[in-house]
């Protein structure tokens, strides 16, 4: 038999194995008919244990890997395909609808908001493109916003999450398992550090260097062209700028923006000395209230999954059989456990969508806990 050969008869396979799951569907159709008849829950973990086990035994140990991902992402189908046809909902699927619901049309324009660090910020700048006017308060850390937030001191609270060099804030995701907030829209600034110093500063004064540990892995090649020079970790880009003017130091310099230079009074020497051109920040705007706003088509959740083989598949093979695409995952380890983490997700879908209402469900379903961060669109 030639190649052509293989393939016909592959093509008579998946003629007859079409028609099976098309009757397999059609029976899990029924099942779920009968399941919300009887009031009886979708999935049905034991009767997919004993299932998958008799298949194993009829299975060489050499095909078992490849039966086990087949079956269970048959049970996957079959129980996406239930859920849609019993049109399943929960207590946060109607929380969530009640948001969408309720959270007026657009933003308001000059709401109070938090942001970490001084005037001239990277947080302010974020800020200033999310809203018109904005009034800020500014906060000496990242867990003085999320404190902020949950006080009721503010309306809204500005945050860096990721940089597109530097990776993750992690400061951050462990802030997120602490405090309840809700995500209501995401925006991404280009990042140029320049190196400020103090009038009359030259190139060959400059001692030490002062700026946030994010800007300063942006820019540890250009540090380390700089010979022996001492490297100081500030909470904030801009109070690095301030604290350099505020010092009158002629041979220190500050990692900061160019709107810093000129706000603190400070001379730029160096434009762009990070390490790489395209350097974006992705800053996350967040609310105690869950504010979903029309044409939310981004969703962020943080979950525990079983901590057992398999479990974060199941989860993940959920939004796969609904065509969810995942654009971030992230995993932190959860305080006073034993090697638990929690799993932070960025899902793209539409909140108007059947699989953005099927994917909360399946998330609760698949999750020892479900913690839902919001939907919202991004500002360009």
């Amino acid at each position: 038999m030639d190649l052509k050969d293989h393939r016909k008869k592959i093509d008579e396979i998946d003629e007859k194995l079409t028609a099976l799951f098309l009757e397999r569907m059609a029976v899990s159709a029924d099942i779920a008919m009968y399941k919300k008849g009887k009031g009886l829950p979708i999935r049905d973990p034991e009767r997919e244990r004993e299932k998958l086990a008799s298949i194993m035994e009829e299975t060489s140990s050499e095909m078992q890997p490849y039966m086990r991902t087949l079956y269970l992402t048959l049970f996957e189908l079959g129980r996406a395909h239930q859920h849609r046809l019993c049109a399943t909902t929960s207590a946060l699927s109607e929380r969530v609808e009640a948001a969408i619901n309720e959270t007026q049309k657009t933003l308001p324009e000059a709401p109070l908001v938090a942001c970490q660090g001084v005037e001239g910020a990277y947080s302010q700048i974020a800020c200033e493109k999310i809203f018109q006017t904005p009034n800020i308060m500014y906060v000496s850390t990242f867990d003085g916003v999320f404190s902020a937030i949950d006080q009721g001191l503010c309306r809204y609270g500005i945050l860096p999450l990721e940089n597109s060099t530097a990776g993750s804030v992690n400061a951050i995701y462990d802030l997120m398992i602490k405090y309840d907030f809700s995500i209501v829209r995401s925006t991404r600034i280009k990042i140029d550090h320049c190196l400020l110093v103090n009038k009359g500063t030259t190139m060959s004064d400059i001692k030490e260097v002062f700026s946030h540990e994010q800007a300063l892995t942006q820019c540890a090649g250009f540090l380390k062209s700089l010979g022996k020079i001492k490297i100081t970790s500030s909470e904030n880009t801009a109070g690095a700028a301030k604290m350099l003017f505020e010092s009158g130091r002629k041979d220190a310099a500050a990692l900061s923006s160019s709107s810093c230079a000129e706000l603190y009074g400070l001379d730029c020497i160096l434009n762009s000395v990070q390490d790489h051109g395209d350097n974006y920040t992705k800053f996350i705007c967040i609310s105690k209230k869950l504010e979903i706003y029309p044409g939310a088509d981004k969703t962020s959740v943080m979950a525990i999954v079983p901590h057992k083989p398999g479990a974060l598949y199941h989860a993940l093979s959920g939004l796969y059989a609904l065509g969810v695409n995942v654009t971030k995952l992230e995993s932190r380890p959860l305080p006073n456990s034993d090697f638990e983490f929690m799993f932070y997700f960025d899902l793209s879908t539409s909140i108007y969508s059947d699989a953005f209402k099927q994917m909360l469900v399946r998330f609760e379903e698949s999750t020892k806990m479900l913690k839902y961060l919001g939907s919202y669109t991004e500002v360009v």
